[in-house]
């Protein structure tokens, strides 16, 4: 294994998807980046361990016997992270890998340490069901009105952190509250947030989705929550 730091290390949080994961991770290995994959197999029942099989020799695979959930598996694999900026994807083909580059590109310039992809550049992505546009106003409206910071897309998948500043956030998040978390704790470390336009082709719960309009409270406590959060180098006095 090549001991040069890679430039991003890409987390790919993956449950029941062997539909999917195999496309997710050669696409993430075509990308023209150096790139470390860390998948979490995270409680899978289907085939989704045997479809990462052709790959575990280029990606790292950590496997849960149960379900831990997304934030959970997300801090799991952290720990095994070494490129210089982190990207979470997620397992389905909602977001295109191929965007990742142009994500990353400002942090990897040091021009920012966070940047979020937006899927609302041209509006709402045709094919978002209806609870769901309303959740992401509200969200993007409180994150305005709570700190300040005028992003369009709060709980958007492609968040791209500079590492040691995902790590100095001291994450607890379990399950789909890592994005409230996350953009919290930006702010709160006195990070500008970065947004820049992603494409997006929403799946239905049929298909596999598995975040529900019903987990936005959980969403808007965890921005209250972490408002007054500070940072584990702060000193009260």
């Amino acid at each position: 294994m090549s001991s040069v730091q890679p430039d991003v290390t890409v987390i790919v949080p993956a449950l029941n998807e062997d539909r999917t994961i195999a496309e997710i991770v050669r696409r993430l290995l075509a990308l023209p980046l150096s790139v470390q994959v860390i998948v979490v197999d995270d409680g899978s029942t289907d085939g989704t361990g045997r479809a990462l099989d052709q790959y575990r020799e280029r990606i790292v695979v950590l496997r849960n016997d149960r379900p831990t959930g997304k934030g959970s598996a997300i801090r799991q694999a952290l720990a095994y992270a070494s490129g210089r900026v982190v990207v979470i994807q997620d397992a389905d083909l909602e977001y295109s890998p191929e965007e990742i580059p142009s994500l990353v590109d400002p942090i990897l310039k040091g021009v920012y340490g966070v940047v979020f992809g937006t899927r609302f550049t041209n509006g709402f992505p045709k094919g978002m069901a209806v609870p769901n546009k309303i959740v992401n106003l509200l969200l993007a409206w409180f994150v305005r009105w709570l700190y300040g910071r005028p992003i369009t897309d709060e709980a958007t998948c492609y968040k791209a952190v500079r590492r040691d500043l995902l790590e100095s956030m001291e994450l607890e998040c379990e399950r789909f509250e890592f994005c409230p978390e996350v953009t919290a704790k930006a702010v709160r470390l006195g990070e500008p947030i970065h947004e820049v336009p992603i494409s997006y082709a929403p799946r239905s719960k049929g298909a596999g989705k598995k975040i529900r309009w019903t987990d936005a409270p959980e969403a808007f406590w965890t921005l209250l929550r972490y408002r007054r959060w500070q940072p584990p180098w702060h000193d009260p006095d």
